[in-house]
C-alpha cells in the first residue's frame, strides 16, 4: 500500500489537477488507486465525475466513524475518490483539531485502505503547513510538492529544502521529489525558471508539466487530460511522470493479480 502527498506551498499551482491526473494515469496502467482529499474546497471530487450537488464525503463524520472507507466513490474501474464533503465550521475545527491532537487519528480512519494489497493511495492536500500534513507523514512513503514556473515558487524553494515548511524532514521513507507545472518554454522567465529547477532538484523533479489549455477544458468536462486530449503535450508530461512515481514506489503495474477486496469501501 504505497501512499503517495502531494502539496505545495502556495496556491494556485494547479496542484488538484496534477493530484487527479496523476491518479488517473497510474489507474489507467493497471494499478488500483484511491485519492483522498483533504481540502475544504472539496474540489478534487469534480475532476472524478462526481456531480456539484453531490455533497457527501468523509470529514463530517471523520470523529466518530471508526472507518472512513464507507465514504468511497468509485469514479472508475480502478479509480476511486473519498471526497472531503460538505461540512459545518465546527465539523471542520473538530476534524482539524483530532488531526493536531490524537497521533492515531489519521490511521485509524484510513485503518481499512492502508491495509488493501497493492492499492495505491494519493492523499491531497490545501496549500501551506496545514494539520493534515503532519498527522500524515508518519505514515506517508512518498512526498510530492507541487511547484509553478514563476518566481513565487522559486523563491519558496529554500524553505521547502530546510524543512522549514513543516519544520521537519517532510519524508524519510522514499523521499520528497517536485514537479514543476505549466511550464511555458515561449516565456523567457518560465523557461529560466523551468531551467534553474532542472539544475537545482536533479533526481528529485519528476518532470515538468506543459502549459496545455487542453487541460482546463479537460477540468471542465470532469475528464483527465490523457482521456480528453491523450496526444496533449500535458498528457504525455504526465504519463511520464506516473511512470516514475510507478518506478519509486515499487508497484506492479498491469501484472494482473486480483487481490482480496476488504468488507466494502474499495470493490
Amino acid at each position: 500500500m504505497p501512499l503517495v502527498w502531494v502539496c505545495s506551498p502556495k496556491g494556485g499551482v494547479g496542484k488538484t489537477t496534477v493530484s487527479a491526473n496523476l491518479a488517473y494515469a497510474l489507474a489507467r496502467s493497471g494499478s488500483k488507486v484511491l485519492v483522498i482529499d483533504f481540502d475544504v474546497q472539496n474540489a478534487l471530487r469534480l475532476h472524478f465525475g462526481v456531480p456539484i450537488s453531490d455533497l457527501r464525503g468523509y470529514v463530517a463524520q471523520a470523529t466518530t466513524a471508526v472507518d472512513w472507507s464507507q465514504f468511497i466513490l468509485k469514479a472508475d474501474a480502478n479509480l476511486f475518490v473519498l471526497p472531503y464533503g460538505e461540512v459545518e465550521e465546527q465539523q471542520r475545527l473538530a476534524f482539524e483539531h483530532a488531526l493536531s491532537h490524537d497521533p492515531h487519528f489519521l490511521q485509524r480512519g484510513l485503518n481499512t485502505v492502508l491495509n488493501y494489497p497493492g492499492l495505491v493511495i494519493i492523499a491531497d492536500f490545501p496549500p501551506g503547513p496545514v494539520p493534515a500534513l503532519k498527522a500524515i507523514r508518519p505514515i506517508a512513503d512518498m512526498h510530492i510538492t507541487v511547484m509553478m514556473a514563476d518566481t513565487a515558487s522559486l523563491s519558496l524553494l529554500p524553505q521547502m529544502e530546510n524543512h522549514k515548511f513543516l519544520g521537519s524532514i517532510m519524508n524519510d521513507k522514499l523521499g520528497e521529489y517536485y514537479i514543476v507545472n505549466q511550464t511555458d518554454m515561449r516565456r523567457n522567465l518560465s523557461r529560466d525558471v523551468s531551467q534553474f529547477f532542472e539544475q537545482r532538484l536533479g533526481d528529485r523533479l519528476l518532470g515538468t508539466i506543459h502549459r496545455d489549455e487542453c487541460v482546463p477544458e479537460a477540468n471542465a468536462s470532469q475528464r483527465s487530460i490523457i482521456e480528453f486530449s491523450p496526444v496533449s503535450a500535458a498528457a504525455f508530461d504526465i504519463e511520464l511522470i506516473s511512470k516514475k512515481v510507478g518506478a519509486i514506489i515499487g508497484i506492479k503495474v498491469g501484472d494482473g493479480e486480483i487481490y482480496a477486496a476488504p468488507n466494502h469501501g474499495i470493490k
